[in-house]
């Protein structure tokens, strides 16, 4: 197996080749090259032991890869770990250029992304998490970089350090993790963002807080603009999470009028991507894996219910265009591309059969679509609108659906064939 991600030929939705993610906009370079970022995620963690139990491969610096060289050996089991000897190459930036970002809930999904953006632009970064939805293994391969600090804390406690730029990610996200502690995930909301806004206070930093599509409930405007207030049922299953963000929302700007703190909110809408935890109960994820398996993919309710998903490095260019913006009103950020469910994992199962199809992979059954009751209170359609984003921060998605599924797509391959899925 290879350490090294294939070449892959990444068109937007003009049919432009994506070279490169992120732009150079108000004062901040946020561009890097897509192959460099690729390195990061989409490979093969661990290489597998041959029958003498030594490594298949090696790992260096010679096959383009800065990654440790872990051996896993299917016979025993067992993973032998080693430490990283080399860093990838971030920019050399002056000491002036050079922002100190703390990223609360950054060794997330979208926090782990944003770290290796911010990472590879030259920034220092300090990554805040208590791992209950978090992994050390998205943000390992910087641990021990001079720019770089990762500390085990909940946001719940006060937390002092010098920054300049606060992005406050930490809260779980999909919904049996946000119902998994209902009173946590409230809790996390409003003290972990008035300890965060504390810290912004203090040290005059910049604070982007990432809100939700969420706040909108079951919506009854479609598509969901920045100025409507939502319809949430404040006393149902999702409420922890929908009126946690709410409140949250609320105290930053209450920060705002009474402190004058500088705030930037983030609405997002679904994102997917590299590094989304395979068991969140998040549609995209569930269909990926459950067709990679071979297993009947879940629908739930009849699939009319629709959603926009958005890939992760869109996110990510829109979050730190936000940031160094000057639009401190609410942003949706996410992809107007509507779907319903139920042709979503169909274009699942294609893109899923190509890649298997790619690789020489034989498949046992057909998938089959089953259906499953609706969860209470799910949301029947949901889309953003992104005039704002267009307007203010000239941002927009560019990567179509298919583009970022056929990406996730290896990325869970590559996990399933470790045996890490």
């Amino acid at each position: 197996m290879s350490s090294a991600p294939t070449k892959i030929h990444t068109v937007d939705k003009e049919g432009k080749e994506i070279t490169t993610v992120g732009f150079n906009r108000f004062g901040f370079d946020s561009e890097v090259n897509l192959e460099a970022l690729r390195a990061l995620y989409l490979r093969a963690h661990y290489s597998n032991a041959g029958p003498n139990g030594k490594s298949a491969q090696n790992s260096s610096d010679e096959d383009g890869t800065y990654q440790s060289n872990s051996i896993y050996n299917k016979e025993t089991g067992g993973i032998s770990y080693t430490t990283l000897t080399r860093f990838p190459p971030v920019k050399l930036l002056a000491p002036s250029e050079r922002k100190r970002v703390l990223v609360t809930g950054g060794a997330g999904f979208v926090g782990s992304h944003l770290v290796d953006r911010l990472m590879l632009l030259g920034h220092e970064v300090t990554v805040l998490d208590n791992f209950f939805t978090g992994s050390k293994t998205t943000v390992s391969h910087w641990v021990g970089h001079p720019n770089f600090e990762l500390v085990r804390h909940d946001v719940v406690e006060p937390f002092m350090i010098e920054c300049d730029q606060i992005y406050h990610l930490a809260c779980p996200a999909s919904p049996p993790h946000y119902q998994y502690n209902p009173v946590k995930t409230v809790k996390t909301s409003f003290m972990g963002t008035l300890n965060m806004l504390g810290l912004a206070k203090r040290t005059k930093a910049r604070f982007l807080i990432t809100s939700t599509s969420e706040v909108y409930g079951d919506p009854e405007v479609h598509p969901q603009h920045e100025e409507y207030w939502g319809h949430v049922n404040p006393i149902g299953i999702r409420a922890c999470y929908d009126e946690g963000k709410r409140v949250a929302e609320t105290l930053t700007y209450g920060y705002q009028r009474q402190d004058k703190v500088d705030v930037r909110v983030a609405r997002i809408f679904n994102t997917y991507g590299p590094r989304m935890n395979p068991y969140d109960g998040r549609v995209v994820s569930n269909f990926i894996v459950q067709a990679l398996k071979g297993e009947d993919m879940t629908v739930y309710g009849d699939g009319k219910q629709t959603r926009s998903f958005q890939y992760v490095h869109d996110l990510i260019d829109g979050l730190i265009a936000l940031m160094n913006s000057d639009e401190s009103r609410p942003v949706n950020i996410g992809n107007g591309d509507e779907f319903t469910i139920i042709e979503f994992a169909e274009l699942v199962r294609e893109i899923v059969e190509k890649v298997q199809d790619e690789a020489g992979i034989k498949r046992t059954r057909s998938v089959k679509i089953i259906h499953k009751d609706m969860p209470k209170d799910d949301p029947k359609q949901r889309r953003p609108d992104t005039t704002r984003a267009k307007e203010t921060l000239k941002w927009q998605p560019r990567w179509s659906v298919r583009m970022g599924l056929e990406e996730m797509v290896r990325y869970y391959k590559a996990k399933m064939e470790e045996g890490n899925l």
